[in-house]
């Protein structure tokens, strides 16, 4: 299976600099949250490891440069789900989870096509929506569609640009428990950009902690995730609590009108 290495990454648009210099590992076998404030680079970092954007610095899965990669080797290898939950066609719920498997399809959609869909549809319990027009479901339920797609595809690593913002709590935990126990089970990689620190926390071997486009801390969540870590990069006052065996977040106050971290 494929790990993703990650040296000097610096991207930007124009003068103005987003990601500056990164160096991240993520192992095999290994879901990875990459967490920060509102514009401290998370997406731009996903869209850069899938090439949608193209930074300076290298990218290496397995080894290989993925600069020297073709559209098509790339999609073998990754699967990315987007914050955005729109399609450009009117298709059904199972046609466009059967778009995920375009990389491996030659000429005509197999029956394994067919049944790699049906068991990804069931796994996040989709089968009742199958037939339905994903244009007409709500946030919520595309939002499991296209991470329906991405593992219809079986990539060998799962990019994921903050998977759960649409989602209740029930499916929020469906789908983070789903993300996991897949990690586990084929062996893959996952990065996610996580916007709740308490799910990073819970679902997470290795947090990615980014500020102004930089990484201030990497490690496990039960070292990162302190109060003094918090207030430095969030700017807010929290309490840490063990729960289950894994910090959890309380968020006090933020710490505006001249207020500093300790």
């Amino acid at each position: 299976m494929v790990n993703i290495t990650i040296r000097g990454l610096t991207f930007g648009y124009n003068s103005h600099k987003i990601l500056d210099n990164l160096d991240i590992e993520v192992e095999n076998s290994e879901v990875l949250s990459l967490v920060g404030p509102n514009g401290s680079g998370k997406t731009t970092l996903i869209k850069c490891i899938d090439r949608i954007l193209k930074p300076k610095g290298s990218i290496l899965l397995d080894g290989k440069e993925i600069a020297d990669m073709s559209r098509q080797d790339i999609a073998r290898q990754i699967g990315y789900v987007p914050q955005s939950s729109s399609t450009p066609l009117a298709t059904t719920v199972f046609d466009t989870v059967l778009m995920g498997r375009r990389p491996h399809i030659s000429w005509r959609v197999s029956d394994i096509d067919l049944e790699k869909v049906a068991e990804v549809l069931e796994r996040l319990h989709l089968e009742e929506l199958a037939m339905r027009d994903f244009a007409q479901l709500s946030g919520g339920q595309k939002q499991k569609v296209l991470i329906a797609r991405a593992l219809a595809q079986e990539p060998a690593v799962l990019l994921l640009d903050e998977p759960t913002s649409n989602l209740d709590m029930k499916h929020q935990l469906e789908v983070m428990e789903t993300i996991s126990s897949l990690v586990r089970e084929k062996g893959i990689s996952a990065v996610m950009a996580v916007h709740d620190l308490n799910l990073a926390s819970r679902f997470s071997d290795k947090l990615v902690m980014l500020k102004n486009g930089r990484v201030y801390a990497a490690g496990e969540p039960k070292v990162l995730l302190n109060e003094a870590n918090i207030c430095t990069v969030y700017g807010i006052e929290a309490i840490v609590m063990n729960a289950v065996g894994r910090p959890y977040i309380v968020p006090l106050r933020s710490l505006g009108g001249g207020l500093v971290c300790d």
